[in-house]
């Protein structure tokens, strides 16, 4: 299922993702921020369990902020899997 997620408190303004009916992250893209570091992200989780992704990215911070692209990241995909359950 496709999902997308404005973010809140970070350079990036929007997170796009599917997640398929086995868990398994796809297809992510980042609309704004530090674009060769948000690509990279999007390699590395594509192809990985969703619930594996959102708990290593929750609570990375980028300097002073108190959230960063990819803790935005995994409140998206925390908010995906609680409206499919």
């Amino acid at each position: 299922m496709h999902h997308a997620y404005t973010t809140r408190g970070t350079c990036s303004r929007l997170i796009e993702f599917d997640i398929d009916d086995t868990g398994i992250v796809r297809n992510v893209r980042f609309t704004g921020g530090c674009h060769g570091n948000l690509q990279g992200i999007a390699a590395l989780v594509e192809g990985q369990p969703a619930a594996e992704v959102a708990a290593r990215l929750r609570g990375i911070r980028c300097g002073s902020k108190p959230t960063s692209c990819p803790d935005q990241f995994a409140t998206a995909i925390e908010l995906a899997q609680s409206e499919n359950s």
